[in-house]
């Protein structure tokens, strides 16, 4: 150890004598490390953010929705051109859930763009028809008062619960819980209002990006009996009408082990009773699996970028080491003649490349840290999250690197010849 200790403090010295030539190294090896962390932190940020977001559908459940037929679709349905009636239907419903037994539960849904009112405040929202299961399908927490139950929607009563900017919008001062909203014709009596709710992913085309912030619950059979399965769309003086009874159906079944088996299942019972493909499935499980993959393709793909900067920092370590051995060889002819064996003198230079290596990965480490920080005050949509898997492995990776890149000028400084050395000017 005392020896180690001598040829380290050796190398400092040599190496401070060079300040400068020594600090321009350990500034490749400083940005190879800051870019390798900075990019998996982005990289991780990004994949977490997606599968959360996909995470949030339910990795259990089976998602139907209702889509609107393509115009050659609507023209071969055999329906008059002014009702456009598709989608999900109770009867699909009542069909799954009698001949498919792996599903633990169902929630349907069904929803209409409407107007909500309360004195002369309004609000541009969502009216969603549904059951008591909804909150817990989508995560909903209540800040006030309470949600749907059970017995509302066998009861039809007018109950609502209000989103959280829908409850903000109409309700700046008071507690809303109590008071009465107007939806559509009808008054409902407000019952409890949500937390807010970050949105949900957009999942291609058949599922939209949802903002659950404004909307408003009503019970599913109160839906259907206030508002029916037409809508009416006036515009410009022409005037078209859509029938649907349900918007759509997420299932949920029991593991993640039997999403598979029970999705062709429920897609075998649905796709006979829609020729046009007026529904659409989606499988959370599947999408959370393959972003996962993308995500890992992602990191090494970006890794493998950052790890040339690493390379090139290397590389600058080799150059300057050898560099060093052409300076030194009347100082290592001296050392040979003064009995240092070849190991002593490998021994001196490797130590001379893990400092250079090791202290600009120690730096590097904190610029990589810094980095992703500035990402995302700069971009606050962005995520970036540094692993401590990504700062091991980059840090270690520097210190290999280095060794590696002193080995060839360590090995050539041993095997000079003392005597040769000696008369070296």
């Amino acid at each position: 150890m005392g020896r180690i200790w001598r040829s380290l403090k050796m190398g400092m010295k040599s190496l401070l004598l060079h300040k400068l030539r020594s600090g321009l190294t350990v500034l490749g090896i400083i940005f190879g490390v800051a870019s390798v962390i900075s990019m998996l932190a982005v990289a991780e940020g990004s994949s977490r953010d997606a599968q959360e977001r996909i995470a949030a559908l339910g990795a259990t459940n089976i998602i139907y929705r209702s889509v609107k037929p393509s115009d050659e679709a609507q023209a071969t349905g055999g329906r008059p051109a002014r009702v456009l009636n598709f989608g999900l239907k109770y009867d699909d419903f009542d069909k799954i859930m009698a001949t498919v037994p792996t599903i633990k539960k169902a929630l349907p849904i069904r929803e209409i763009r409407k107007q909500i009112r309360y004195l002369n405040r309004f609000l541009d929202g969502r009216v969603v028809g549904t059951t008591a299961e909804y909150d817990d399908f989508n995560r909903l927490e209540i800040a006030r008062g309470r949600f749907l139950s059970q017995s509302d929607n066998e009861k039809y009563q007018n109950y609502a619960v209000l989103a959280h900017e829908t409850a903000r919008t109409l309700f700046p001062f008071e507690d809303p819980v109590g008071k009465s909203v107007k939806l559509g014709a009808d008054y409902y009596t407000v019952i409890g209002v949500t937390k807010e709710r970050a949105s949900s992913a957009g999942i291609g085309g058949s599922l939209a990006a949802q903002d659950f912030n404004k909307d408003v619950y009503i019970p599913l059979n109160t839906c259907k009996l206030r508002f029916g399965e037409r809508t009416i769309d006036s515009r410009s003086g022409s005037q078209s009408v859509e029938e649907t009874q349900l918007s759509q159906i997420t299932f949920q079944v029991a593991s993640t082990d039997m999403v598979r088996p029970t999705a062709p299942i429920i897609e075998a019972a649905v796709r006979p009773n829609h020729p046009r493909k007026d529904v659409e499935m989606t499988v959370p499980y599947e999408l959370l699996l393959e972003a996962q993959r993308t995500a890992r393709q992602f990191a090494i793909i970006l890794g493998t970028i950052a790890a040339i900067s690493l390379i090139v920092g290397g590389i600058g370590i080799m150059n300057i080491m050898l560099a060093t051995v052409t300076e030194r060889t009347r100082e290592i002819g001296i050392r040979r003649a003064l009995g240092a064996k070849r190991k002593d003198i490998i021994q001196q230079f490797l130590i001379e490349t893990v400092v250079l290596s090791g202290v600009g990965g120690i730096l590097g480490v904190f610029v990589g840290f810094a980095v992703p920080f500035l990402i995302v005050l700069a971009l606050p949509e962005q995520k970036a999250i540094v692993t401590g898997a990504s700062v091991a492995m980059a840090f270690f990776i520097s210190v290999l690197i280095g060794i590696a890149a002193g080995i060839y000028p360590a090995m050539r400084a041993a095997k000079m010849d003392p005597i040769d050395a000696l008369r070296h000017e």
